[in-house]
């Protein structure tokens, strides 16, 4: 599903936030990125994400080559991917409808399939009796949940989710991860970067430890198929 072939990330001012990263995430699996306050974790998410793009190095995606992808096509890219942040960058000024919805309304989709799509993530996660409600009136951890079902919405293939536990309690924390754990059972992959390593070995998944911008230790299962380059 993800493949690192020997990535590099330098930003403007010579600092290396990634540097000769390899590694692969089949599909269908859920891991955890973890490493201190600046190893790398959130660039590692963007450039997945097309928000960022290596400075050196290929990233594929499902087989396909983002490097190769153009600035025009990086939308078609993301509707294979679901995003979700530590903050929820929701739109306070519409209810949690339309906040959730706003992924298929980009897409084009027709009214009625929104409204059955958005009702069931809203259902997903708990929270289809707040679908009138305004953002502002939720508390931190179903806001958290808006954002999840607004990542899931339309159904991605690959979740990525950067710290999305950090501003909430033990309880919450462990909620949110069952429900990640969940979409995983039905295939969705997923990658969630977090700092919580007590949370993270409970949930039982693989880890892998960036430090300085490198793979510290990779605890991905490995196969014969994972040694292959993608193809296309």
């Amino acid at each position: 599903m993800i493949y690192f072939d020997n990535v590099c990330k330098r930003y403007p001012g010579g600092h290396d936030a990634l540097n000769r990263v390899n590694l692969r995430l089949p599909k269908g699996q859920m891991a955890f990125l973890t490493g201190h306050s600046g190893a790398g974790k959130s660039t590692l998410l963007k450039l997945i994400a097309m928000i960022e793009r290596p400075t050196r190095g290929q990233i594929f995606l499902d087989g396909v080559n983002l490097n190769n992808i153009g600035n025009r096509k990086i939308p078609y890219i993301r509707r294979n991917i679901g995003i979700i942040f530590q903050n929820h960058h929701l739109l306070y000024d519409r209810p949690v409808f339309d906040n959730v919805a706003m992924p298929l309304i980009i897409q084009g989709y027709r009214r009625q399939e929104i409204h059955k799509r958005v009702r069931a993530a809203l259902n997903q996660v708990g929270l289809l009796s707040k679908e009138k409600s305004a953002p502002i009136t939720l508390s931190g951890g179903e806001q958290q949940r808006v954002g999840i079902a607004r990542a899931i919405v339309h159904k991605p293939l690959l979740l990525l989710a950067d710290e999305p536990t950090g501003n909430l309690d033990p309880e919450l924390s462990e909620e949110i991860m069952q429900l990640f754990a969940r979409f995983n059972q039905v295939g969705t992959t997923v990658l969630i970067a977090s700092h919580d390593l007590d949370l993270i070995k409970q949930m039982g998944s693989p880890m892998i430890s960036l430090q300085d911008g490198q793979v510290a230790n990779n605890g991905l299962p490995f196969s014969a198929d994972s040694a292959k380059a993608p193809t296309r």
